[in-house]
C-alpha cells in the first residue's frame, strides 16, 4: 500500500511538473526582418535582444520588403548582436538565461535578395527558408511563431517547399504548429501564403499600408494623452545616451518609432498575455478572427497590391478605453470621462507600461541589480478562473503580491469588457486596492468576463505586471 501511495505520489508531482513546466515555457520565434529599409528594425531588435531570455530566439533572417526589394542585410543583425555581447554579463545580474552572443550570432540567416513572390518557388530555397523548415520539423511541442518585421517570402518558400516534399497529413501537422503575425503585407507572398494555407494561423492588418493597421498604436501621437514616452527626448534620455553599448546602436526615429515590435510584444510573459488567444488583449494589441472586407478601401493606397481576403484572419478589433489618471488628493486614480474607442487602443492603452519595462531593461545593461528597478510579482489569493451565478458574491485579491527591491505596490483592477462576452458594467468600488468585492450580474445565457489587475511598483521607472481572472457567470 506504501509503494502504491508513493506511486501515486510520483505521478501526481510529475503532472504539477508538467503542467508547471508547460505554462513557464518559453515562445520560441524565428524573426524575418528587413532590417536597413528603416531604423525601426534595428530599433525592434534591440528591445527583443533585452527579452531574449524570456524569448526562445530561434532565428534571425534578413529578408526583402516593398521598401528594400533587392537586398538584405544580415551584418546588421550582427552589429546589434555584438553590441548585446558587450553587455551580456551585466544582464545576468538581473535576470537568469540571457542567451550569450555567440549563440545569437549563430541565428543570423540570409532570405532571398529579390522582391516577394519572385523568391518562391521549385529551387528557390534559401538559408532562411531551410532553417524555418528545419525548426519546424524539430521534436519541439511549443508552436513555432514566425515574427515578420518585412517581406514574407522567406516563410512563404518555406511553405512552398513543405507542401511539395510532404504528404498532406504532414502538411496539416506542420501548418498547425506555426504561428504568424506580420507587421502588414511588405510584400506579395503574404496574400499568396493565406490563400493557400486557410488554416495558418496568421494575424495581420492587411489593406491601406499601415494607415489602418493595430500595429501603428505602437507610435500614434494620440489627442487627449500624454505622448512622453514614445517622444524623441524620451528616447534619448531613456534608452540611447547614457545606457551602453546597446543604447549607443538604438537609431533615431526616421518614420515612426519601433513599427516592428508588435510583432513580438504579445509573446512577453507578463501575466497579461496570452499569445494562443489574440482576442484576450495584451501589450501586442488585440484581434479578432473575421473575413475582413475591402470593398470601400481607396485605390493605390496601399504600397502592396489589395487583394480580397479568401478567409478569415486574426485581425483589426476595437476597444473602449478609458485612461485612469492620477489624483494628488483622495482616491490615487480615478477614470477618466472621456473614452478612446478605436483599433489602436487595443495596444497604446499599455504603451506607457511597455515603455517604461523597456527603460528598465536598458538600466540593466549598465547599473547593478541594487541600483536598478525590477518588475513587481502578483500573485492570487484564488485561482485564474472562476464559475459563479447571477447575483452570488465573489472576492478577487492580489493581496500575496510582492516586489524584488521591495517597493511599495500600487494596485488596479479593471473589467476588460471586449476580452470576454460580458460587456455590461460590473461595479466593484474602489479599484485601486489589493481585493475587491462583487457580485455576479445577472445573465441569461452563461458568459464569461475578464479582470485584470495591474500590479506597479513605485522603482524608478515604475513597473507593471498583471494576473488575468476569468469569470464564467451562469444564469442562477
Amino acid at each position: 500500500m506504501k509503494v502504491i501511495k508513493f506511486a501515486v505520489l510520483m505521478v501526481l508531482l510529475l503532472l504539477v511538473s508538467l503542467a508547471t513546466a508547460q505554462q513557464d515555457a518559453k515562445c520560441r520565434v524565428i524573426v524575418l526582418t528587413d532590417i536597413e529599409a528603416d531604423p525601426d528594425d534595428t530599433q525592434s531588435l534591440v528591445r527583443l535582444l533585452l527579452y531574449s531570455n524570456q524569448i526562445d530566439i530561434r532565428g534571425l533572417i534578413a529578408t526583402t520588403s516593398c521598401w528594400q526589394q533587392h537586398r538584405i542585410s544580415p551584418e546588421s543583425i550582427g552589429s546589434v548582436i555584438k553590441a548585446y555581447g558587450l553587455v551580456h554579463s551585466r544582464l545576468l545580474e538581473h535576470e537568469k538565461n540571457f542567451p550569450p552572443e555567440e549563440k545569437l550570432e549563430a541565428l543570423i540567416k540570409k532570405g532571398s535578395p529579390v522582391y516577394g513572390m519572385l523568391g518562391v518557388g521549385k529551387g528557390k530555397d534559401t538559408e532562411g527558408s531551410d532553417w524555418i523548415v528545419n525548426e519546424l520539423k524539430r521534436d519541439d511541442p511549443r508552436p513555432l511563431w514566425i515574427s515578420v518585421w518585412g517581406g514574407a517570402n522567406t516563410l512563404a518558400q518555406a511553405l512552398f517547399y513543405i507542401q511539395e516534399s510532404y504528404s498532406k497529413e504532414e502538411v496539416t501537422r506542420l501548418i498547425s504548429k506555426l504561428r504568424v503575425y506580420t507587421i502588414s503585407d511588405q510584400d506579395d507572398s503574404g496574400i499568396w501564403i493565406r490563400n493557400t494555407f486557410p488554416n495558418l494561423f496568421y494575424i495581420v492588418s492587411p489593406g491601406d499600408h499601415y494607415g489602418s493597421a493595430s500595429w501603428t498604436g505602437i507610435n500614434h501621437v494620440v489627442r487627449g494623452i500624454n505622448n512622453e514616452t514614445i517622444s524623441n527626448t524620451w528616447i534619448a534620455e531613456n534608452i540611447q545616451q547614457g545606457h551602453g553599448p546597446l543604447g549607443a546602436v538604438y537609431p533615431d526615429v526616421a518614420w515612426g518609432v519601433e513599427g516592428d515590435t508588435p510583432a513580438f510584444l504579445g509573446l512577453v510573459p507578463n501575466g497579461l498575455n496570452d499569445p494562443e488567444h489574440p482576442h484576450w488583449g495584451g501589450w501586442g494589441g488585440r484581434y479578432e478572427l473575421y473575413l475582413p472586407d475591402f470593398s470601400a478601401m481607396k485605390e493605390g493606397s496601399s504600397v502592396v497590391e489589395i487583394a480580397p481576403e479568401t478567409r478569415a484572419i486574426w485581425t483589426n478589433a476595437t476597444d473602449s478605453y478609458n485612461p485612469y489618471d492620477f489624483h494628488e488628493f483622495g482616491r490615487t486614480v480615478r477614470p477618466d470621462t472621456t473614452a478612446f474607442v478605436g483599433y489602436r487602443e487595443t495596444l497604446w492603452r499599455w504603451r506607457d507600461d511597455f515603455q517604461y519595462d523597456f527603460a528598465a531593461r536598458m538600466d540593466w545593461t549598465t547599473r547593478s541589480y541594487e541600483d536598478a528597478n525590477h518588475p513587481p510579482i502578483p500573485r492570487l489569493n484564488h485561482g485564474e478562473k472562476i464559475s459563479l451565478k447571477s447575483g452570488e458574491g465573489f472576492l478577487l485579491s492580489a493581496f500575496p503580491s510582492t516586489d524584488p527591491d521591495g517597493d511599495n505596490l500600487s494596485f488596479l483592477w479593471f473589467h476588460y469588457p471586449e476580452a470576454g462576452n460580458y460587456v455590461g458594467e460590473i461595479e466593484m468600488g474602489a479599484e485601486n486596492v489589493h481585493s475587491v468585492h462583487m457580485t455576479a450580474p445577472h445573465v441569461d445565457k452563461v458568459q464569461t468576463a475578464h479582470f485584470i489587475v495591474r500590479v506597479t511598483d513605485k522603482g524608478t521607472p515604475r513597473l507593471s505586471r498583471y494576473k488575468r481572472v476569468i469569470v464564467e457567470i451562469t444564469p442562477h
